[in-house]
């Protein structure tokens, strides 16, 4: 039988390969490095394994071996396989040979892993001088493939077994980097318990088109697939599509995507806003059954100049203001809803819920319309590069009441040094709340259209769910009752002191 690895001795392994870099290279750049590495690795074992296996079935007829070896979902060209480059790690440039062995995977596997001219691997040399001159360069290179090559990291599918174990790995160091990212970290990760609240209040159902259009590393995205796969039998039968503005983080999506066995994906590059890419054959949006996303907070210079032309009408009800791009990422996502399936959830600052002028107005005419399904209110510091609370806003087209249930989970959670957590409890807890569709004493309440006019459309949380906790009353006479035994106390006290103060002789 086959030697199996736990998913901690390849998460150990990986974030010790991180040792190479760390103290001479900063994280958010080795980040790419150990990424892309993973990704590499990984595909040189499931050639090697298939190899082998062909090899055995087919020892005596390699042209059909290598016939079948083009069949693969990655084709690996000669010599730019992993283990090519660790034979000759000892020599000069390891960065260049590797960054060869990439564009020969790139060219060899057609568009899998381009996008409009736009390659994976791009914005990803290991020939910069980020790496310091080239003697510290190729050293660091040297260990990086020396610790990609240990037994921890032979990644090969007869000996790791479940897919999801390498897709894993790599989703747990994308979490470190985010861990560690700073302001940047919320440009690429969403939190795995938040993906999970948002995967579990829009239940995608087979034959379901998912479309996250702020992808970033594509965490939530597949979170919402496998959401299907655990429901149904462990079906595959659905679509993920997604859009990523930025280069290396649409990257990451690509590989993370592949490294999840999810080849059903379609992940766009550019700009959601200025530039939608995710269109039918006529040019128009296309529109998707579930809709869920982490968008930039309060994004300044979105596109404000632009979309009083825009092509696709998504600003109908209102252009959001110029410094504060909110409610343009809710007006396109609710643009590519269908019809009669749409649902989305989306994760905005609180400012959305209460803001003015034109988000004010955009906001009524959402709630007028009856889209708005739900309004949920998470803890602080659960996202990373940020400390502030965030919400979650519901939007459905099969809404058959005008109610929208307003639940405030921000006191529930496991505390954390630098950050919080939601727990299983916790999650259940917001999913089952929404299902219910009643009130909870301090936690939840269903608000009427009639409750949220009055309130002039202001959907802040605690104008609709009271959590305020009225002090015990106090019980006068017990006070007095204990602040005269406590004077007697300290009667007593004293008189001793002043005993003891004559017997050594300072008796006043």
């Amino acid at each position: 039988m086959a030697e199996q690895i736990s998913q901690e001795t390849i998460n150990k392994a990986l974030w010790n390969a991180c040792d190479t870099f760390r103290g001479t290279v900063s994280s958010d750049t080795y980040r790419d490095y150990v990424l892309t590495m993973l990704f590499l690795k990984y595909i040189s074992d499931v050639w090697q394994d298939h190899y082998d296996n062909y090899q055995k079935e087919y020892g005596d007829n390699p042209e059909l071996i290598e016939a079948m070896l083009h069949q693969e979902r990655f084709v690996l060209p000669k010599g730019a396989d992993f283990y090519t480059l660790y034979k000759e790690r000892n020599a000069p440039g390891n960065g260049e040979r590797i960054d060869k062995a990439l564009h020969a995977i790139e060219e060899a596997n057609g568009t899998k892993l381009k996008d409009a001219g736009k390659s994976v691997f791009q914005d990803i040399s290991f020939n910069s001088d980020k790496l310091g001159d080239e003697k510290q360069k190729n050293i660091i290179l040297r260990h990086l493939l020396e610790d990609f090559y240990k037994t921890e990291l032979n990644l090969r599918p007869s000996r790791v077994g479940n897919l999801d174990v390498i897709g894993n790995g790599y989703e747990y160091l994308i979490g470190k980097f985010a861990a560690y990212g700073g302001q940047k970290a919320g440009e690429f990760y969403t939190p795995a318990e938040v993906s999970d609240v948002l995967s579990r209040l829009l239940a995608p159902q087979p034959g379901e088109m998912i479309c996250d259009p702020t992808c970033g590393s594509a965490s939530l995205l597949m979170k919402c697939g496998r959401y299907v796969t655990n429901h149904y039998n462990h079906s595959k039968d659905y679509a993920l599509f997604g859009q990523e503005a930025i280069g290396s983080t649409w990257s990451y999506a690509k590989m993370n995507m592949f490294l999840h066995g999810e080849d059903n994906h379609r992940i766009e590059w550019g700009d959601t806003i200025r530039n939608p890419k995710l269109l039918d054959d006529q040019g128009h949006l296309m529109r998707f059954d579930v809709v869920t996303a982490n968008p930039p907070f309060s994004l300044d210079k979105w596109g404000h100049e632009e979309a009083e032309h825009d092509l696709f009408h998504r600003f109908s009800r209102g252009i959001p203001p110029k410094t504060k791009g909110d409610y343009a990422f809710i007006l396109h996502m609710i643009a590519t809803m269908k019809e009669r399936t749409g649902r989305m959830g989306i994760i905005v600052p609180h400012g959305v819920l209460f803001r003015g002028s034109s988000e004010g107005k955009i906001r009524r005419k959402l709630i007028e319309e009856n889209l708005l399904d739900a309004v949920i209110g998470l803890p602080e510091k659960l996202f990373f590069g940020t400390g502030i609370p965030a919400a979650i806003l519901v939007f459905r087209k099969d809404r058959k009441t005008k109610n929208v249930l307003f639940i405030d989970a921000s006191r529930e959670f496991k505390a954390g040094k630098n950050h919080n957590l939601l727990t299983e409890e916790n999650i259940t807890k917001i999913v089952d709340t929404y299902r219910a569709r009643k009130d909870v004493e301090k936690y939840a309440h269903l608000a009427t259209c009639e409750e949220i006019k009055e309130n002039d459309y202001n959907l802040n949380i605690p104008r609709y769910v009271d959590t305020f906790e009225a002090e015990e009353d106090i019980d006068l006479n017990a006070v007095r009752a204990e602040r005269a035994e406590i004077k007697a106390e300290l009667a007593t006290l004293e008189a001793q002191m002043e005993a003891y103060l004559k017997e050594l002789g300072y008796a006043s």
